[in-house]
């Protein structure tokens, strides 16, 4: 008999290593499949080797491409981790594709990091799925009372912990030096002044701190695509210190888990690596020294006990995260999958599944609905569009962005932004 298969859409490097992992946690006697979808931010081959899981399968397919998959279709399990539009786009689709099926895989979604902005846009996007996955006692509270008020299922809505959350517990080490690590964000904070002045301040750190170990792990390669934009990525601003970066200021690539391993202080503006490390129960320090605020994520720390300023730092803070809330944030559990598993096992004993139909539907929302469907060359029923509506290949020029946001050089990231993005600006001018 044949294993049984689990398949993960992905969209980014992020959302692969979250999709991946939660199928390590729902299934991890089942044959992997990955399907990345066709677009900017398709992860590179460094990147999916950072994140250290190999899929048995994989192929790179446009969202349309998916709707007429047979092989997805046999698959026991779909887990959709993408941005909520192409989820509701794809539960749509493959919806009315699958109608009718003697099976049809159980279909999974949910969030890959921490929710705090978007709550209802994202949560609706996702509903219909027979699985939504909250990382937290608090996000399986608010999903299910929205689920609630406008007439969807909220058992549908399954608490689970991000699946990432692991590793050895923190030990302090006398064998290296104490090492602080700084987990960058793409687009947090934006602008490059303010990305560059959070650069000098670790700088300033280890030149104050010479014992210390000062690392700035890094997302991506200059012109590699991810999840967010990076506009001023930090390898190219390290130019641009008032001085030279001081010889116990490193920048790394790698895992975050393995960098962890080395870690005595996790610095972050707002990236769900603290959430990594507080599980682990590494001291970590969410940065304030551009203010606590929605438009930067730290907010959702508001009562952890982490919050902390450079100058915090400087001085010896070592934040260690409340424990009521580190609790409630789905952080230090067991086994969060459990009940994810059960829902599913409940699934597959209940008999034949119903059609998948998304809240948004052509009678309840026609024009949200259909403008998300022509983005991914779908018209109404879940088919693809004639060429010349949307439903066409990606043209030469799109195709020369994506190789040259592939190829991880440097140079070539210079190209696109100083030759290539002028040139697309004044032909949109045109």
């Amino acid at each position: 008999m044949p294993p049984r298969r689990i398949a993960v859409l992905a969209d980014s490097d992020t959302r692969w290593k979250w999709g991946a992992a939660v199928a390590q946690q729902l299934a991890p006697d089942h044959a992997l499949d990955a399907y990345f979808l066709s677009g900017r931010s398709t992860p590179t081959e460094r990147q999916l080797a950072e994140i250290g899981i190999v899929p048995d399968t994989r192929r790179e397919i446009s969202a349309a491409e998916l709707v007429d998959d047979e092989e997805l279709a046999a698959a026991d399990l779909v887990v959709m981790a993408l941005l909520g539009g192409t989820v509701l786009t794809l539960t749509h689709s493959l919806g009315l594709a699958w109608e009718g099926r003697e099976h049809r895989p159980i279909t999974v979604t949910g969030y890959v990091g921490v929710v705090y902005e978007k709550m209802v846009d994202g949560l609706m996007t996702r509903a219909g799925s027979d699985v939504v996955l909250a990382n937290s006692a608090y996000d399986a509270g608010r999903f299910r009372k929205a689920f609630t008020s406008v007439g969807i299922d909220p058992d549908t809505v399954v608490e689970c912990a991000l699946p990432f959350l692991g590793g050895d517990p923190y030990l302090p080490s006398g064998e290296r030096p104490f090492t602080l690590t700084f987990a960058v964000q793409p687009s947090v904070p934006k602008g490059k002044s303010a990305r560059l002045a959070l650069l000098e301040r670790a700088a300033a750190h280890a030149r104050r701190h010479p014992e210390r170990q000062v690392l700035i792990k890094l997302r991506s390669m200059p012109g590699e695509a991810t999840t967010h934009v990076e506009a001023d990525p930090y390898q190219l601003l390290v130019e641009e210190l008032a001085e030279p970066a001081p010889a116990n200021l490193q920048l790394v690539y790698g895992n975050m888990g393995e960098v962890l391993d080395r870690t005595d202080l996790l610095v972050t503006v707002s990236s769900t690596a603290a959430l990594e490390s507080m599980h682990r129960g590494v001291p970590t320090a969410i940065l304030t020294d551009f203010g606590v605020r929605e438009a930067h994520g730290n907010h959702y720390f508001l009562h952890s006990g982490c919050l902390a300023s450079w100058d915090d730092l400087d001085a010896g803070a070592l934040p260690q995260p409340d424990p009521a809330w580190s609790a409630a944030q789905g952080i230090g559990k067991s086994d969060p999958y459990a009940a994810a598993r059960a829902r599913v096992a409940a699934l597959r004993a209940g008999g034949p599944l119903p059609a998948l139909r998304p809240y948004y539907t052509p009678q309840r929302a026609a024009l949200y609905l259909g403008d998300l469907l022509r983005r991914h060359g779908l018209d109404e029923k879940g088919r693809s569009l004639p060429a010349a509506l949307g439903g066409s290949d990606p043209s030469r020029v799109k195709a020369a962005v994506r190789r040259v946001a592939r190829s991880g050089a440097k140079s070539l990231y210079r190209v696109g932004r100083q030759r290539v993005a002028p040139t697309l600006r004044k032909w949109g001018a045109a």
